[in-house]
């Protein structure tokens, strides 16, 4: 099933979210939808947040950039109730976007390296160090499950400049070949 997807300004993107138990009832199909809306929409990444749901899960497949990037080859994951346990004082900066924000994109500053702990899919607990690309994209959608999105993290005076662009998204003012929902 493809969800439509929530943009900036709709309330479920700012809640944090509530963890999931193994019994969870229909997580499989869940997974398998967020992936499918997520491949509909041309993401890389994909929080439940984003397709309303407050539930502290997020799925990515990054092969779509391992051309440029070949450590991202094969990334493909399901984190259910993750944790960020370490960060590296390292940062880098990184142009990001969002399908909860299409059409922008900024530099954002990431940690180089964490460790993960999550569950996967059959609800396995996995943990797990991550670096680099693996590491941004990962944060990207870990910082949704807190109510946080990139445009947070960018300077003041760049968000400003781009505040009536954001206020358009939000009234849904915006071309995009997916299905979303505003506030």
């Amino acid at each position: 099933m493809i969800y439509p997807i929530y943009v900036i300004g709709h309330p479920v993107l700012r809640k944090k979210t509530e963890e999931l138990s193994a019994d969870f009832e229909g997580l499989h199909d869940l997974i398998d939808s967020m992936f499918e809306t997520m491949y509909a929409a041309n993401g890389v990444g994909l929080a439940a947040p984003q397709i309303g749901k407050s539930l502290r899960i997020f799925v990515v497949d990054a092969e779509v950039l391992a051309e440029d990037n070949p450590e991202l080859a094969g990334f493909k994951r399901v984190f259910i109730n993750p944790q960020i346990v370490e960060r590296s004082a390292d940062l880098i900066s990184w142009e990001e976007g969002c399908l909860s924000i299409p059409s922008i994109h900024e530099n954002v500053k990431r940690n180089t390296r964490l460790v993960m702990e999550y569950y996967d899919r059959d609800f396995n607990f996995v943990s797990e160090t991550l670096d680099g690309f693996k590491a941004i994209v990962v944060q990207h959608e870990y910082d949704h499950l807190d109510g946080v999105l990139f445009t947070d993290k960018i300077h003041p005076i760049r968000k400003k400049f781009l505040r009536s662009k954001i206020h358009d998204i939000g009234k849904g003012k915006i071309g995009v070949d997916y299905k979303i929902v505003t506030a």
